[in-house]
């Protein structure tokens, strides 16, 4: 990321310069000409300061819910007739979190400066998504910036409770999971090599179960600081394949096609954050292809991504919605019809938001029914690998008197 200065004017106004921060100069222009500007020159800025964003990376990493009541603060304020700087000075003051603090106060001086809002929160991503700009500036152009909070922080609190709602039914299993590998790496590493000598004082030859658990207790004892660094690569590997796009692409479809009811649940998920972000973005009034555009940014599913792009070369050509999606299985029958039947009487948003409420149930439901299933399976899967490890222990124990005698 670098800065770049530019100089740019509207149709009928005089020429004026400003800061960008972005990956490239082509990436200025094309920012610029998005918001309408004409341009007359871009030039990155010697000496410039270290992007804020990347400054900010390692910092406290700030919370969907901090997000939400900002949203909700600040719309709460402007209804009240407080104007934009004097509400920003406030929400800076009492923010708790101190990477968002210097955020909100960075936005407050380019406010101050003359920039526009949604201009100033958007020169900082770390904070403010492309969803959350969008909205800010379908709200400041519409004149209705509290409604459109409002919105948006409703939004993002309902993302965040349908994400604690996962996280928190997906604990127990997980810990049960880490429970039977420490179970499991403890018996191998101190139980069975003191049943081993045992054994090897009484002489005679063990039974091979009991064999194969000696070698795998023996390598992890030898080689332990070669194969835990190894797992620890590979976990780090796979997350760093998924952050390329390719292993984003593989990772994004296998997760649609995960057994034991996850598949359905991540295909849930996605849906319900779909229509929920889209029912959002055109109840603010934000233009139809750059609604679909951010959708399929923010849907956090490279399979609804590549969705949107078919969906808004059919929609710029003239054809609906639904029609494109109705190609896509991801979306389900009742998704399409639901959007086709808010074309066609226009009530798009009121449709999405049914059918965002209607899965984001789905989802909450089937994520219990999930837990439900998984806890004895796991309970199984922990009592099978103590059982295994036990009856290789006390087989010998059988041929001990013979042995002794």
């Amino acid at each position: 990321m670098a800065t770049f200065t530019y100089t740019a004017k509207r149709d009928k106004g005089n020429p004026f310069t400003g800061e960008l921060v972005a990956d490239d100069k082509a990436a200025v222009v094309a920012d610029l000409r998005r918001k309408g500007f004409t341009i007359l020159k871009v030039e990155q800025k010697r000496g410039s300061m270290p992007d804020i964003n990347a400054m900010l990376e390692n910092s406290q990493r700030i919370k969907t819910r901090d997000k939400a009541v900002f949203a909700r603060q600040f719309s709460t304020m402007i209804n009240s007739g407080l104007a934009v700087l004097r509400a920003l000075y406030i929400l800076e003051e009492q923010t708790e979190n101190k990477r968002f603090k210097k955020i909100i106060a960075l936005v407050r001086e380019d406010v101050e400066a003359g920039m526009p809002l949604s201009d100033a929160m958007e020169r900082y991503p770390v904070a403010f998504d492309r969803l959350y700009v969008s909205m800010v500036r379908a709200g400041e152009a519409g004149g209705a910036l509290d409604q459109t909070l409002i919105r948006l922080a409703t939004q993002l609190e309902k993302d965040d409770n349908l994400k604690r709602t996962i996280k928190s039914a997906m604990m127990y299993p997980v810990l049960l999971l880490v429970f039977a590998v420490c179970v499991a790496l403890g018996m191998l590493m101190f139980i069975i090599p003191i049943f081993a000598g045992m054994y090897d004082d009484l002489g005679g030859e063990l039974p091979a179960l009991t064999q194969l658990m000696m070698t795998l207790s023996n390598m992890l004892k030898s080689y332990w600081f070669i194969i835990f660094p190894l797992v620890i690569l590979v976990v780090w590997g796979i997350n760093r394949l998924k952050n390329t796009e390719e292993g984003r692409k593989v990772w994004d479809r296998a997760k649609l096609k995960l057994p034991m009811k996850v598949g359905p649940v991540v295909q849930k998920l996605a849906v319900a954050r779909f229509t929920r972000t889209m029912a959002t973005l055109v109840s603010a009034g934000v233009p139809i292809l750059q609604s679909i555009e951010i959708t399929g940014k923010v849907s956090g599913n490279w399979v609804i991504e590549e969705a949107m792009v078919d969906v808004k070369e059919s929609v710029r050509s003239g054809e609906s919605i639904s029609k494109p999606l109705s190609r896509v299985a991801v979306f389900p029958a009742m998704v399409t019809h639901m959007i086709s039947i808010g074309e066609e009487t226009g009530a798009l948003d009121t449709m999405l938001h049914k059918v965002a409420d209607f899965y984001e149930d789905e989802c909450e439901t089937t994520v219990k029914s999930l837990t439900t299933i998984i806890e004895p399976i796991m309970m199984l899967f922990i009592g099978g690998i103590v059982g295994v490890i036990v009856i290789s222990m006390y087989l010998p124990m059988f041929n001990m008197m013979n042995l002794v005698n």
